[in-house]
């Protein structure tokens, strides 16, 4: 058995976490773009949901899985219009967010390219476009 941390533990663990979704929300919250995305009502449930999945997927808690599921991430974005421009939106917060827990270079670089290539995967509609499942409500079964 391995005495090495692994990345969520070598990072700081919840903490980390915490503060990486806390800067990014911050962010988020006077962007026009991204902001009329998030469901204001329930912004402490889309903050533990975005801090869940980040832990486990980076080796923490299984918290997220055992509450959700599997992440689906392209179905749950689906109802909302994530176009190029939302996709570059939502990475410049996550970078600044990135920039202020100051991570180690090499998870630093290793968050950098997951956050691009997932923002990347998320983008369903043009610049201005609809989303593909309209009225930006998730199905009960989605969420």
């Amino acid at each position: 058995m391995s005495t090495e941390p692994n990345f969520y533990e070598a990072v700081g663990g919840h903490e980390t976490f915490r503060a990486l979704v806390d800067h990014f929300y911050a962010g988020v919250a006077r962007d026009p773009l991204l902001w009329p995305m998030y469901p204001e009502a329930d912004l402490e449930g889309a903050k533990e949901r975005l801090r869940m999945f980040l832990e486990q997927y980076w080796g923490g808690p299984k918290a997220y899985g055992e509450r959700r599921g599997h992440p689906r991430l392209r179905m749950r974005h689906a109802p909302f219009p994530v176009s190029p421009a939302a996709k570059d939106a939502w990475l410049r917060h996550m970078n600044a967010a990135l920039d202020e827990v100051a991570l180690a270079p090499m998870h630093d670089a290793a968050m950098r390219d997951y956050f691009e290539r997932a923002a990347h995967s998320m983008i369903n509609t043009h610049d201005g476009g609809e989303a593909p499942m309209p009225g930006g409500v998730v199905p009960d079964r989605l969420q």
